[in-house]
């Protein structure tokens, strides 16, 4: 490995290692303190703590560790190192700050669902952008779907609404009526979560089509290619003004990687004329794939 990917990879693990502190401070800072219970294998080890006072972090890692298990024998070892990470450093966060935080972050429950909830589904967030993953009910749904028809997104939706569900008979120590105002806070942070989760997932999907028209083509295509890692095609166009031949670079890059794409044209040439349009989407190699 260079130089290059191995700072690369250590800026990726440490953008993970963020959002799984945040992840899991909104679980042991906002939600465990007013027994709500979210979605996934988290929820699970939250109704597993109430029940049991088994920490959080001991049943997410067991649980996760039992699917891994699963899904390697019927999926294929197919599942990377960052999942491995995700899992084990989620476990070690949650088990470390809920023997830190001991008491609510926030009074009032409401409000700590909406925290809580918010911040669980940026944390989730940043750590998908970087290709990394909490395991959980979305290995569950890889499962099901080899053998049904089912979308993975309605298997983890009805994951989900049983595990917040059966809170209902695990707070035996809360009255009927404030148990189910209990449930209905754990759907309220679900909702919040996946929210936050597809607004910043989004947000980085976004993309743009960029055409270059520069004298030093050659040197930008090549630098578009070698350096960021993205696709350039070279069209011949003619200027109608000067009525001379010019070649156009198309390229399209994550907006986010715009700012690095004008700076690097910049260096190249500081004359070259740039045209960035929004696309709605760009499907294929390193951007979405074709979803039938």
């Amino acid at each position: 490995m260079t130089l290059k990917n191995i700072l690369g990879n250590a800026r990726s693990y440490s953008i993970i290692t963020v959002g799984l502190a945040i992840f899991a401070l909104a679980w042991t800072a906002f939600l465990i303190p007013h027994r709500i219970t979210g979605s996934g294998v988290s929820g699970i080890g939250a109704l597993v703590f109430y029940a049991t006072g088994i920490p959080v972090g001991y049943t997410f890692f067991i649980v996760n560790l039992g699917l891994l298990l699963v899904a390697i024998k019927v999926l294929g070892a197919n599942f990377g190192i960052k999942t491995v990470f995700g899992v084990t450093i989620a476990a070690l966060l949650l088990s470390v700050l809920q023997s830190v935080i001991q008491a609510p972050v926030v009074e009032d429950k409401f409000l700590s669902t909406i925290i809580g909830g918010g911040l669980g589904g940026v944390g989730l967030g940043i750590i998908f952008t970087q290709g990394g993953s909490t395991g959980g009910t979305d290995i569950i749904a890889m499962i099901v779907n080899k053998y049904r028809n089912i979308s993975p997104g309605r298997v983890i939706m009805l994951c989900d609404v049983f595990i917040i569900g059966s809170s209902f008979l695990v707070l035996t120590e809360l009255e009927p009526v404030k148990r189910i105002e209990t449930i209905v806070y754990g759907y309220v942070a679900m909702a919040l979560q996946a929210y936050a989760i597809d607004a910043l997932l989004s947000g980085n999907r976004q993309s743009v089509q960029v055409l270059i028209f520069s004298k030093n083509y050659t040197a930008i295509a090549d630098r578009i290619s070698v350096g960021m890692g993205r696709g350039a095609t070279v069209i011949d166009g003619m200027g109608w003004y000067t009525k001379e031949p010019q070649k156009v670079i198309i390229t399209l890059v994550r907006k986010h990687e715009a700012s690095d794409l004008y700076r690097m044209i910049k260096e190249v040439d500081s004359k070259a004329f740039i045209s960035v349009a929004n696309v709605m989407g760009v499907y294929g190699k390193g951007f979405e794939q074709i979803r039938h």
